[in-house]
């Protein structure tokens, strides 16, 4: 029986998803797997191998051929190198950086929204008030003393046409 190392494809349509399994060759890319050892999501960033290393070493010994995408994904992760005895057996896997704690983060909003509001000062609005409309009897005034900036210029010119 030949048996090979593939990739079984899962999820949604433009979203692969794929285990590593290991496989007659003869069954169809869906069917049975003898054994799955891995997984790899290729549209993560960076992308998602999980491989199980020790069993990808025992079906590598005992003859199992790994198809070409299978043999890159080994070779990200060191386990080609390893089988082979050839240097560079740690990899060139990436790791994602871990996702920062929901509940620090809260915390951490927390304390600034805190922070803020003490140096705003005790009892203070957080928003800053309308600026009070002139009354009305301010507003005349202002316009009555604009009327009369106005009309000065034009008793001055009248005056100075009337010497000459």
């Amino acid at each position: 029986m030949a048996v090979k190392i593939r990739l079984k494809r899962l999820g949604a349509i433009r979203n692969a998803q794929y285990r590593i399994v290991v496989m007659d060759s003869r069954t169809k890319r869906d069917g049975r797997a003898i054994e799955e050892i891995g997984l790899y999501h290729p549209k993560e960033e960076p992308s998602l191998i999980k491989l199980d290393s020790e069993r990808a070493q025992y079906w590598l010994g005992v003859g199992a051929q790994p198809t070409e995408q299978v043999a890159a994904i080994l070779k990200v992760t060191g386990d080609w190198q390893k089988f082979k005895g050839e240097p560079g057996a740690e990899g060139t896997l990436k790791v994602a950086e871990p996702k920062p704690d929901k509940k620090a983060l809260y915390e951490a909003a927390l304390a600034a929204a805190q922070n803020a509001s003490d140096d705003a000062g005790k009892g203070s609005a957080t928003t800053a008030r309308k600026k009070a409309e002139p009354k009305a009897d301010e507003a005349k005034a202002a316009e009555t003393e604009s009327a009369q900036a106005d009309e000065a210029p034009a008793e001055a010119a009248a005056d100075t046409a009337s010497e000459g």
